[in-house]
């Protein structure tokens, strides 16, 4: 997986947050071998999917893919955490996997 990266067009605004995101988040948190990759990202993508934080579900959900998650996976996640973080979230996560699961088919 190529390496994670906060977007550099926000350094000139948030300077510290964005080398806090790529020497801490990406580069510590996300490279330590408790858990792998693809355990990282169906993490992430679920809980970013339960607090429906839709911003940044789109590039960790082509992250999970490319750490090696399927889209059955990861719509069976979503499925899943229906029942505990509400139809709504589930449903907005799942209509951007089946965007980016439509353009990678493409």
């Amino acid at each position: 997986m190529p390496k994670q990266s906060a977007p550099q067009e926000l350094a000139r605004i948030a300077p510290k947050l964005v080398e806090v995101t790529d020497d801490v988040l990406f580069g510590d948190v996300w490279e330590r071998a408790e858990l792998s990759p693809r355990d990282r990202s169906l993490v992430t993508v679920s809980v970013l999917a339960a607090l429906y934080r839709s911003e940044q579900l789109p590039y960790h959900l082509g992250v999970a893919l490319e750490n090696g998650l399927t889209v059955e996976e990861l719509s069976e996640a979503i499925t899943h955490l229906a029942f505990y973080a509400g139809w709504p979230n589930a449903m907005t996560a799942v209509n951007q996997l089946k965007k980016i699961a439509d353009e990678r088919a493409s």
